[in-house]
């Protein structure tokens, strides 16, 4: 993987294995947005004036949030999800979305549309289905199943939310085949430079790659021989189907590695990644970690960055020297933790990655790349992380500790920061750092700018309305709307 040219090696540009050359090793990573219409749609105002924001500046690649390809599989209800027929009208808001992410630069950012199945993580209410419906996966476990002594509360809280899921028939996975093909035809079709494959986070792809949510027995049990061939088939059918210089990329978790207990234990995840790029494929692998039952990449915990940059780095650089004499090796792509100048050159001087990503410093500073370029102090952080102790969380620090309760906290407050973005009259105030954790989670969900054009306003309305009002009894006033 050589350098094409000398310099500041965060601005150096690089070859992907299949053709195109990135202009620097930035790369603006997936984030949970939460702008589309409730219930799922496509792209709309918000989105393109968000990523308006990331294409002014010098990102070597942004990618999308994660498009689902399922509209029975949503994560949260406001999610991209693919559209239901290819006419051009229908299709016309994705490619609206990608030449927002490629700008007006001469010089313009590789744009990704990243695809994903929720998979049993879809939950009920938000996900798409009837209530009660359940979602599909590899087998019939529960997500929250494996938890244990968490407690009666967090245990009913997953039972409530998460459905036992439907064990996925042969007919289910290739139908999940086509919808992720399918996926990939219409980023290319509008304008997308690639995708990435969300197979972390406990996301349907990577549902078959762990043993804790597949149990089966037949060619898609999670054997050695069998966890990647849904992924594979994937792959192989998205490289039919697009041209050769076609970006694809795969993101996968690291939480296998950290997991190991075992001094010199090969680790499975590493295993993977030996496989993913023998097949010569795939351009690059973004090393992630967590899930919805151990959602580490939802948190916000300054105290645990440093730890979680560690793990994350080290088994990087694991996966890079796994892969490094691999003919057409795919480039890795490091994400989490790297907070400052310093983590950013140590990664790739260090050899951790070829590629770094960064998604919540991206949205307290859009222009990060700029600021680079300015040479700031090695050790000053990119942006100030939220204090989510004080104002309205005060009734959320009595509750009882729910891992999941407590990471979506700090995801919300990013979302409510994502939207500030992506309003042209509240973009100029910055990062809303006087919204507390609980107003987080109430102005996450008291939003209904993507309806206001349509009759989902009439279910919308009513949340907000209750969310505001609970705001008010909590004794928290918005200071900006």
């Amino acid at each position: 993987m050589p350098l094409l040219d000398g310099g500041d090696p965060i601005f150096t540009p690089i070859a992907l294995p299949s053709g195109r050359t990135l202009r620097n090793r930035l790369v603006k990573v997936s984030l949970y947005e939460h702008l589309a219409k409730l219930l799922g749609g496509p792209p709309n105002r918000f989105h393109l004036e968000l990523y308006s924001k990331w294409s002014a500046h010098d990102w070597g690649m942004i990618f999308t949030g994660n498009v689902l390809v399922s509209p029975q599989h949503m994560c949260l209800a406001r999610d991209l999800v693919l559209p239901s027929s290819l006419s051009d009208e229908d299709l016309k808001p994705f490619e609206m979305l990608a030449a927002a992410i490629h700008g007006e630069r001469e010089d313009r950012p590789m744009a990704i549309m990243q695809l994903s199945h929720a998979g049993r993580q879809s939950p009920n209410l938000l996900g798409g289905r009837f209530p009660f419906a359940a979602p599909l996966a590899p087998s019939s476990i529960r997500l929250g199943s494996s938890l244990k002594n968490n407690g009666l509360i967090s245990d009913l809280l997953h039972r409530f939310i998460f459905q036992v899921p439907r064990a996925m028939s042969p007919a289910d996975i290739d139908d999940v085949v086509e919808s992720f093909v399918r996926g990939v035809k219409v980023a290319a079709r509008t304008g997308y430079d690639g995708v990435e494959l969300h197979a972390a986070h406990g996301y349907l792809l990577a549902q078959f790659i762990s043993a804790k949510s597949n149990t089966r027995t037949d060619e898609y049990s999670c054997s050695p021989s069998n966890a990647l061939r849904l992924v594979h088939r994937i792959v192989l059918e998205t490289r039919a189907a697009v041209p050769s210089e076609f970006i694809l990329g795969l993101k996968i978790n690291a939480a296998d590695y950290a997991d190991s207990s075992i001094a010199g234990e090969v680790s499975p995840a590493l295993d993977h990644i030996r496989t993913i790029a023998s097949w010569g494929s795939v351009d690059f692998i973004e090393i992630s970690g967590g899930d919805y039952e151990k959602p580490d990449f939802l948190t916000t915990d300054v105290s645990g960055v440093s730890a979680r940059q560690a793990i994350f780095a080290d088994f990087a650089q694991h996966a890079r020297r796994a892969v490094e004499s691999v003919p057409r090796a795919p480039l890795i792509l490091l994400t989490g933790g790297l907070t400052t100048p310093a983590q950013l050159h140590s990664a790739l001087s260090g050899r951790h990655a070829d590629l770094l990503g960064l998604g919540r410093s991206a949205i307290l500073r859009p222009d990060l790349p700029r600021l680079l370029r300015d040479a700031p102090a090695p050790h000053a952080l990119f942006g100030s992380p939220p204090d989510l102790s004080v104002g309205g969380a005060w009734l959320f620090d009595r509750l009882p500790r729910i891992k999941l309760l407590g990471a979506g906290v700090a995801m919300a407050w990013y979302i409510v920061a994502l939207r500030r973005l992506g309003t042209p009259s509240l973009a100029a105030m910055g990062p809303p750092y006087s919204v507390s954790a609980m107003g987080g989670i109430l102005w996450m969900w008291a939003w209904f700018g993507a309806d206001v054009d349509g009759a989902r306003i009439y279910y919308a309305l009513p949340l907000a309305l209750v969310c505001v009002a609970a705001g008010l009894a909590l004794g928290w006033v918005p200071t900006w709307a």
